[in-house]
């Protein structure tokens, strides 16, 4: 029996290969995709992930979510994922209706109804999740588990000097989550500039796979020059796969349990996850991924783009 996934997703172009890898691997079956507010604004992130979709020859359903952060203005990263947030390459990205209903009471029923058969993959700012739990506390005892791509992890922040564009997008969203009770994983963004970095070589590869293959590069075409520019990488990275791979795959990853809290506010430490990593006080709370198998991790994609 394939295990069930439910994604949540602000989609844009490290989004969609998340979601490929998910709709394209036969030992998960996707449930629902629920899509809020981060990478793009809410209008554009729904079209981006029924293109996906509908490329993959899928047919989950689609719901959309929050269209802002639950306390502040939302501010995207289009000056990474480019205006439409796939490369600005030109995809025919409009017309595409989503399902009816909001993704937060689509989280609700979904987990409420299979009690411990969910696994929740979120890949953008936490807003829809937190507003589900505020909403219906018992979902965080009812998920499975969360894998979640957020944070930095034990490296910087990639939007600010400490933080991680998806907590610092809505810091107290993620407060809300890591502090629910709800069993999760962070994958943050450490764990891709370690173990997800794709220079010319690797794109090639991947992009040589086939038409799968070349949407996944191809999409990449900004945040490719942003990585190397601004991040000093080799060539772009991409977290939200490398989160999702770990949620397909927990094998590949080694974590540990740590008391994990995420930093409010506007001060210089907006959206920091704070990680006891000595232990020094409180009780575990989740679990950090400090390795993934990067090879274990390109098979899955591999596999994926070209099955």
């Amino acid at each position: 029996m394939s295990r069930r996934l439910v994604i949540d997703t602000d989609t844009a172009s490290d989004d969609a290969v998340a979601l490929v890898m998910a709709l394209r691997n036969p030992a998960v079956t996707v449930d629902a995709i629920t899509v809020v507010a981060g990478n793009v604004p809410l209008d554009l992130a729904v079209q981006n992930a029924l293109y996906t979709r509908d490329l993959c020859g899928s047919a989950v359903p689609v719901y959309a979510g929050r269209d802002a952060p639950l306390m502040r203005a939302l501010e995207t990263a289009q000056f990474v994922h480019g205006n439409d947030g796939m490369g600005d390459i030109g995809l025919p990205l409009s017309g595409r209706t989503p399902n009816e209903g909001h993704a937060a009471d689509v989280l609700i029923e979904t987990v409420m109804g299979s009690p411990g058969e969910i696994t929740l993959v979120t890949l953008g700012p936490l807003s829809n999740v937190a507003t589900a739990l505020l909403r219906e506390p018992q979902i965080a005892n009812a998920v499975g588990h969360c894998f979640i791509m957020g944070g930095a992890g034990a490296g910087p922040g990639n939007v600010s000097a400490l933080a991680e564009f998806n907590f610092w997008a809505d810091p107290e969203a993620a407060r809300v989550v890591v502090r629910s009770g709800m069993p999760f994983t962070l994958v943050g963004w450490d764990m891709s500039v370690r173990h997800a970095t794709f220079g010319p070589d690797d794109a090639a590869r991947i992009r040589s796979l086939g038409p799968l293959g070349e949407f996944c590069i191809d999409i990449q075409a900004v945040v490719d020059d942003y990585a190397r520019t601004q991040s000093h990488l080799i060539g772009f990275d991409l977290p939200d796969p490398i989160a999702m791979a770990v949620a397909i795959d927990p094998g590949i990853a080694t974590v540990e349990a740590h008391h994990i809290d995420v930093m409010i506010g506007d001060g210089e430490g907006r959206g920091k996850d704070i990680i006891d990593w000595l232990d020094t006080r409180r009780r575990d709370n989740g679990s950090v991924a400090t390795h993934v198998v990067r090879e274990a991790f390109v098979t899955l994609l591999t596999e994926a783009v070209a099955g």
